[in-house]
């Protein structure tokens, strides 16, 4: 009995077993069904080609776990809703799935797990996601002709109250320029000599500055003291405060290169952006640091994807067809995205890229409202007249156009804008129906019905209606709101992924693609299991 209790206590348990058996491998397969979707995932993963993968390596050690294989856990860990690396490796461990997966490699840590992801997985997910989406058009599963796009925002890892604001920075730093001047016209009057020319002041005024105020120290030796009872000289206090000047043009100077075109990021992962996010513990639309995940679908799979710091979808639309086309070995035909990607920008550079595009107008459903048809200020509810060029309001008056106008976006696209102007709204007694809005200096009786209208974005939003409101089009869009978002209620709610493991952009791009990759593969199981492969679009249901 104290012998067996002394047993207890050693690292090897199998002393204190009771039964004792010849130890023969096992055959781990055998315990595994042949429908299960383990098997998949290795026959799919087996297929791609991860030469890329590969050169990320510096060497492989034949004792660990391949990339091949580590590939494939994170992926199957991904569909069994297992994203901590260390619950990874305890699958890795425990589970006879993940055993199968290895091929009799020894579990990997949770450190080599997490490497896998951020050094390696991150520096070739997007040729990784391209190998998925070839593999699914040589198994027919998707057209290679209709993308679905939508995007949603995913929190980052950083802290929500970690938050740099471009528009606070730019506030401050301009504070700080005006004691800059102040501090420098001082010195130049205190020390007799001259460091600003020309009426401007950057950083390289501040280091002449400190290089003279130094130079003055040197040839006068003056020492500085420190501590409570001492009386710093003026030479001192000047160059102290210098130096905390210096380093603050410089924080401000680094935060503003940060922010880019951004307005805010986040101090723990520069890359995320501050977005109002639809779900939050407050209930309130809280901002919290998130990346704007765009997928584009194919016939209910993820075939591309995209990581964005902008938090609308307008000017994700350009870049995302661009790195998509890029990437994948074939072209789509038709771009399927609804109303937060339209404008003139992107309508232009998809006709010019030979495609079709099938974008909700974003008035399109406020349209068909009453209210709407009735509203008289609408330019939609007037007459224009192409030959003449002109609009025509509820008294029977004309709009003319009076001038035109060069507008820049934010991504530097110029378009032209046409200003219409009512040639008379003296004593109109649909005036105040017709002009809105109080914030102009004129007086409401002297003000006229003024439209700003591009004749090119109307033009393009025409053509698109058409092809919108066609049985193919309606088609098209029903199919899109099944599967784009589908794929993001898939995502969040089945496999409960709403929070980002990992920081940095292309580090949440690699975590995008395992998610997607999982998503794929189980909607590749699934579409086996009911006998659905090979169908690309939900037909539109006949109304009798």
């Amino acid at each position: 009995m104290f012998m067996r209790l002394n047993q207890i206590l050693q690292g090897d348990y199998t002393v204190s077993s009771l039964y004792h058996q010849i130890k023969l491998p096992l055959d781990i397969e055998i315990s595994i069904p042949s429908d299960d979707p383990v098997r998949l995932v290795s026959a799919f993963v087996e297929e791609m080609n991860l030469s890329d993968l590969y050169e990320t390596y510096d060497r492989i050690r034949k004792s660990q776990a391949s990339p091949r294989q580590m590939l494939k856990i994170v992926i199957y860990a991904a569909m069994n809703r297992i994203y901590s690396s260390r619950d990874i490796e305890s699958s890795c461990k425990r589970d006879i799935n993940f055993m199968y997966l290895l091929e009799g490699a020894p579990a990997p840590d949770h450190s080599t797990l997490a490497r896998f992801i951020s050094l390696h997985l991150s520096q070739c997910s997007k040729s990784v996601m391209s190998q998925v989406g070839t593999i699914l058009l040589d198994l027919g599963e998707i057209s290679g002709e209709n993308i679905f796009i939508d995007g949603t925002k995913i929190e980052s890892v950083a802290n929500k109250y970690t938050f740099v604001w471009k528009k606070a920075v730019t506030k401050n730093m301009a504070k700080l320029a005006e004691k800059i001047c102040m501090f420098c016209a001082e010195c130049e009057e205190l020390y007799d000599f001259k460091v600003v020319y020309k009426d401007q002041i950057s950083l390289r005024t501040l280091k002449r500055l400190r290089k003279k105020l130094y130079k003055i120290k040197k040839d006068e030796a003056i020492e500085f003291v420190h501590g409570i009872g001492k009386r710093k000289t003026m030479l001192q206090r000047s160059i102290e405060k210098l130096e905390e000047y210096t380093e603050k043009l410089k924080e401000y100077t680094n935060k503003l290169y940060k922010c880019g075109r951004r307005n805010s990021y986040s101090k723990t992962d520069n890359d995320a952006t501050f977005m109002r996010m639809k779900e939050d513990a407050m209930l309130n639309g809280q901002l919290k640091p998130a990346y704007n995940l765009q997928h584009g679908v194919d016939a209910e799979y993820v075939t591309w994807l995209g990581i964005y710091p902008n938090p609308t979808d307008t000017l994700t639309l350009i870049p995302f067809l661009k790195d998509m086309e890029e990437h994948l070995p074939f072209k789509y035909k038709n771009i399927v995205a609804d109303a937060g990607y339209e404008s003139e920008e992107n309508y232009v550079f998809i006709e010019n890229n030979d495609q079709t595009g099938y974008i909700k107008p974003q008035n399109y459903e406020l349209s068909k409202t009453r209210k709407f048809k009735k509203d008289i200020s609408k330019r939609e509810n007037m007459d224009y007249d192409s030959e003449t060029d002109s609009y025509t309001c509820k008294n029977g008056k004309k709009l003319l156009a009076v001038s035109k106008r060069k507008q820049k976006t934010a991504t530097d696209y110029q378009r032209e804008v046409t200003i219409y102007e009512c040639e008379s709204c003296h004593e109109c007694p649909f005036k105040k129906d017709c002009i809105k809005g109080n914030n102009c200096k004129t007086p409401f009786e002297d003000r006229k019905k003024v439209l700003s209208v591009s004749r090119k974005m109307e033009e393009k939003r025409a053509e698109c209606l058409e092809r919108i409101t066609s049985d193919y089009g309606t088609q098209l869009r029903m199919n899109r709101s099944i599967q784009a978002e589908g794929s993001f209620a898939n995502v969040k709610e089945d496999m409960n992924f709403r929070r980002y493991l990992y920081k940095g952009s292309e580090n949440v791009l690699a975590q995008s693609t395992l998610l997607a990759i999982a998503f794929d593969i189980n909607k590749l199981h699934h579409k086996i299991m009911s006998e659905r492969t090979g169908t690309h679009l939900f037909e539109l249901k006949k109304v009798s």
